[in-house]
């Protein structure tokens, strides 16, 4: 990894322990509360709420300033709320310290991304917003399981100040080692908001919503679905999230590869189709613990090899506006997150069992890879009518 991008990864590690490591403390979470399982996701879903409304938020009108002094800034946000989380004396203080959590996450992420795509060498963007990403890959490998097992056996509190010192870590690493970039001189809040005025941007906001959001209909539930359909104890979850993770990170750094060489949109429909026939998997076979295991990889490697296609995807399509626009696939993440959460838990809470939030992943990765069609189609329409 090269140096420069080395504060963006450790960033992508607290921010990634943050977001995913409430799936293996769900049950935790419940019982010191006394609340039931889908109502402990409603934790899940703040944070994503949170996200959403921080991406554009935080960024609007920011791009004149110093990227270094925006995540600097970001950072601090992300270092208060996660260690009020750790002394939250019940589930409404927790449900509001999760929200505020949330409000860097995607600014992070979306201003880190053209950072890094600016430090990049040329024709190696994606892969350099993939290293930023593998930040978040290394979190589901390594923190996410060792946060889980800290909560098992200790207490979440412990594992949410331990995300908080990272963030700490990581605002300190920003401010000393990260290139200094200028801010535009010429862009402005009006300029920048001209991007909500295109059709492009919402499209790929929509796929990634809406595709992604299959892929939280099953993590947000991963911890009841090893220990009550596939057989697993509870103290395995650690380390089947750490399977989970491993998949992240390959995914990952195929994923930037994929974007480099095929076009970002062409990868983003056949990882969406994958991760459909992934959901549909496991939903059959999660009875056996060999293949729950195989396809916690395969659908781990899905969910991230995504991401840089898809952030690059938004980066072309947001031209004078390339931090906002990186910021609302953050948000629309996130938007899948907490859709994900909520629609997978409602059949959970029907008594359909927890194979059934994959069902619901399903449709919702098909109709992501959809969107991305008839993105395709349009893209091919207006080329065909600039030649006429």
């Amino acid at each position: 990894m090269k140096r420069k991008l080395f504060p963006l990864a450790l960033g992508g590690l607290g921010i990634g322990t943050t977001e995913f490591v409430m799936m293996g403390l769900l049950p935790d979470v419940a019982r010191d509360f006394s609340i039931s399982i889908p109502q402990a996701g409603h934790m899940i879903s703040a944070y994503a709420l949170g996200v959403m409304i921080g991406a554009p938020l935080l960024v609007a009108g920011t791009s004149r300033m110093a990227p270094k002094t925006i995540l600097v800034g970001l950072m601090l946000l992300f270092t208060v709320f996660n260690t009020l989380s750790a002394f939250a004396p019940n589930d409404t203080i927790l449900l509001i310290s999760r929200f505020m959590s949330g409000l860097p996450h995607g600014a992070f992420f979306g201003v880190g991304s053209v950072v890094a795509s600016r430090l990049a060498d040329k024709g190696k963007q994606a892969q350099a917003i993939s290293l930023m990403f593998s930040g978040l890959t290394i979190a589901n490998l390594l923190t996410v399981p060792l946060g889980t097992y800290i909560g098992h056996t200790y207490s979440w509190r412990f594992t949410f100040g331990g995300i908080g010192l990272i963030g700490l870590i990581t605002m300190c690493a920003v401010y000393l080692a990260l290139p200094a970039l200028a801010g535009s001189k010429t862009s402005n809040i009006r300029s920048e908001l001209k991007v909500f005025s295109r059709l492009d941007p919402w499209l790929i906001f929509l796929i990634t919503a809406i595709g992604t959001g299959g892929l939280f209909c099953w993590i947000s539930y991963i911890a009841p679905l090893m220990t009550e359909v596939s057989g697993f104890s509870e103290s395995t979850v650690p380390y089947i999230l750490m399977v989970a993770g491993l998949g992240m990170f390959v995914g990952n750094l195929v994923g930037g590869k994929l974007a480099d060489r095929l076009k970002p949109l062409t990868a983003c429909v056949v990882l969406l189709l994958a991760m459909s026939v992934t959901l549909a998997l496991i939903f059959f076979f999660s009875q056996s613990q060999v293949m729950s295991l195989v396809l916690t990889f395969i659908a781990g490697s899905c969910s991230l090899a995504i991401a840089s296609p898809i952030q690059m995807l938004m980066i072309q399509s947001s031209k004078g506006a390339e931090m906002l626009g990186a910021s609302m696939t953050q948000a629309a993440f996130n938007m899948g997150n907490a859709l994900g959460a909520f629609l997978g838990g409602l059949p959970i809470a029907a008594g359909l069992g927890y194979t059934s939030p994959e069902a619901v992943g399903v449709g919702m990765a098909l109709t992501g890879a959809l969107i991305a069609w008839v993105l395709i189609i349009r893209r091919k329409q207006v080329v065909a009518v600039s030649r006429q």
